[in-house]
């Protein structure tokens, strides 16, 4: 059995912490730059360059891509045959903490959410989500979620009479009514099925599959890229400036639901999509 020590774990996220902010992943530079050349409007294609220009020198200058570095969203994948010599969440939290000083990044998280709402001044507590799989290792993914596009969210409890076209027509009505305040273009996170609370998190790990990544469900395939496609008939555009690149990717996650149920969410990722991940 392989044992990992909590001074592995905080090494490993305080890393994570100051790449992420810094370093926009090569799947959505490939993306970006595929739009600027696809976009019509030259308006658009200006604000994709910008956006380009904004990415490389923020990782030519170690500088945060946008002044939001969010809050430290910690998805960890735990080996069934790996032994924790402490404790995870103390561990976690003492990366995002580490990370965010180091790296002198904002930081953004309130201690109670309605009457004081004092700032921790550290970034933690951390959104640690935790899942046991098989093998010896522990791979964690940090996604640094910003507020801009988090805050245009949504959730609702479709009824299953509603299907695919309901479905599709509450993540347009998501997309148009954050217009651009969510920073588009956008990674569009989409949860089907499961609970209330379950679809909620199904959105938010979508955004963590690599774009161009095909969805292994052949319908689901078929679903994202109709919605990419309506997505971007919405004429928002980069930047909310108008044009045909609204969307970088549409992503939806599902899981086994009540007969009597059709959750749905989404969560809007702006372009600044960062995510860092590793494996101890």
């Amino acid at each position: 059995m392989k044992a990992i020590q909590p001074r592995q774990i905080t090494d490993a996220v305080a890393e994570l912490c100051r790449r992420a902010a810094t370093e926009l992943p090569a799947d959505l530079r490939v993306a970006l730059e595929r739009c600027r050349e696809e976009e019509p409007s030259p308006l658009g294609r200006e604000v994709l360059g910008r956006l380009l220009e904004n990415a490389d020198l923020a990782c030519r200058e170690q500088l945060p891509i946008c002044q939001d570095t969010g809050v430290a969203a910690v998805f960890v994948e735990l080996g069934r045959e790996v032994r924790l010599e402490g404790d995870l969440e103390q561990a976690v939290n003492e990366g995002v903490r580490r990370g965010y000083q180091e790296g002198y990044l904002r930081k953004s998280v309130v201690d109670e959410p309605l009457f004081s709402r004092r700032n921790t001044g550290d970034n933690t507590p951390a959104l640690l989500h935790l899942d046991l799989v098989e093998g010896d290792g522990l791979a964690i993914t940090l996604l640094p979620k910003g507020a801009g596009s988090e805050n245009m969210s949504a959730l609702r409890m479709l009824k299953p009479a509603d299907g695919r076209e309901g479905l599709c027509s509450f993540v347009l009505e998501v997309v148009i009514a954050a217009g651009a305040n969510a920073c588009p273009p956008l990674v569009v996170g989409v949860g089907v099925g499961g609970s209330f609370d379950q679809c909620a998190l199904l959105a938010k790990r979508a955004l963590l599959r690599p774009l161009g990544e095909a969805n292994p469900h052949a319908g689901y395939a078929d679903l994202e890229q109709e919605l990419l496609a309506r997505i971007n008939d919405t004429g928002i555009g980069p930047g909310g400036f108008g044009g045909r690149c609204t969307a970088l990717a549409v992503h939806v996650a599902w899981a086994p639901c009540h007969i009597a149920s059709l959750p749905a969410a989404v969560n809007l990722q702006c372009h600044a999509a960062r995510r860092r991940s590793t494996t101890l």
